[in-house]
């Protein structure tokens, strides 16, 4: 079958973010079976290697440069994309990204006959696939979260950047995402409440749920228990989602921790933290250390793994990449969403925390308790091994391409 990924976002190294890891992992299982080409948009911190080690993956790969204006935040900008926003219904965030040359590359390549199925690897790729385009072959969008929940989390949580505006593009998001939805053969979501909310606004289309997944060669599970009171936080650190939490978790939860253990430190590891998060670094028992080779070195070092996610949907990665490596986990319960981890019937995989004195009781816990801490570790580790690996989603994704309409 020859299959054609459009991902807007360079996927390649895998380490780069959840939506790399998400869209690499997929394309390597494909490509085992089947005829891969990748279109993509190379940023400005892609090397040449890494365009390498991405093209020896795919049968082709296409890639284009980031539009140039894409970067553009100036208020006139901002204004014409509102402005398209309420007349064609695409949200700046996806307007911002969109290549001309990209889609006339498509364009051509679904009209020469070239591929059998189109996958958009994240939403916001949904704006190349062409209306008409589904009566010539299977069209397949992989929605990593859903936009118009995730709007309506921030607002409901008071993460949001600007909440006038994000309670004027609330309705303006579910009319695009009905919208857009509506386009394909089938639709892909990562969690069961992700399809809920899309089958809301499309009660007759294809969803199946396939969960993100760990590469376990890559996160191999630790050896020993390191002791100590040594917390991290993993993720791309220019993501709202990611910025919220360790903030969060640095104001209001770790110096209460550190009145009960005082050599207690935070390590905050992924690529690209923003000024709000490398100010964090001055703070007593910080360590902002942002991009690393391995991320699986700093996870084996740590007592625990925080995910105090206050917002963003989906499975994330960075659970599931600590449960793999043996590092036992304290998290919001949107850091847990779509894993079982504390209900009847199930084993005891992580420890759950939505307020700070639930996180200082939780952390004094596991790290008062090494036994607690073996527990977390051996189940954690069982349930990626069995239900989370790129195999599983990869072949649930590889499935769902080669079904007919």
């Amino acid at each position: 079958m020859n299959i054609l990924m459009l991902s807007s976002t360079f996927p390649y190294p895998p380490t780069r973010g959840g939506t790399q890891v998400r869209t690499f992992n997929l394309l390597k299982y494909l490509s085992q079976r089947h005829s891969i080409t990748l279109v993509t948009q190379r940023e400005g911190d892609v090397t040449d290697a890494e365009v390498a080690g991405l093209r020896n993956c795919v049968d082709h790969l296409a890639i284009f440069e980031r539009p140039p204006d894409s970067q553009t935040t100036g208020i006139l900008k901002k204004i014409q994309r509102f402005g398209k926003f309420l007349q064609q219904g695409t949200p700046p965030s996806v307007l911002n990204r969109y290549s001309v040359e990209m889609q006339t590359w498509v364009d051509n390549w679904v009209e020469a006959g070239k591929c059998d199925v189109i996958t958009c690897e994240h939403s916001v790729n949904e704006i190349y696939v062409r209306a008409h385009f589904p009566k010539q072959l299977k069209t397949i969008v992989n929605i990593h979260s859903s936009v118009y929940a995730t709007c309506r989390n921030q607002l409901a949580t008071g993460i949001s950047e600007n909440s006038l505006r994000d309670k004027i593009n609330l309705p303006l998001l579910r009319r695009y995402e009905q919208n857009y939805c509506a386009k394909f053969s089938a639709i892909v979501a990562t969690t069961e409440e992700d399809k809920i909310q899309l089958q809301e606004f499309n009660p007759n289309s294809e969803i199946t749920v396939i969960p993100n997944g760990v590469d376990l060669v890559s996160f191999p599970n630790r050896t020993t228990d390191p002791g100590g009171h040594r917390l991290i936080f993993i993720g791309a650190m220019d993501n709202l989602a990611n910025i919220d939490s360790v903030c969060f978790f640095s104001n209001e939860v770790l110096p209460e921790i550190q009145k009960l253990y005082q050599d207690t430190t935070f390590d905050i590891v992924g690529s690209h933290p923003v000024p709000e998060v490398l100010a964090l670094d001055q703070k007593p028992g910080i360590n902002v250390i942002g991009r690393v080779p391995s991320m699986v070195e700093y996870l084996h070092q740590a007592t625990i793994c925080v995910v105090p996610m206050r917002t963003g949907f989906g499975i994330k990665n960075k659970t599931l990449e600590a449960m793999a490596a043996g590092v036992p986990i304290v998290a919001s319960d949107r850091g847990l969403e779509g894993l079982a981890v504390d209900s009847a019937g199930h084993p005891l995989r992580a420890l759950r925390a939505n307020k700070s004195a639930e996180y200082v009781t939780a952390i004094s816990q596991l790290f008062e308790h090494p036994h607690l801490r073996s527990q977390l570790s051996h189940n954690g580790r069982q349930l990626v091994e069995t239900e989370f690996t790129w195999d599983i989603a990869g072949k649930s994704y590889e499935q769902v391409c080669l079904k007919r309409d």
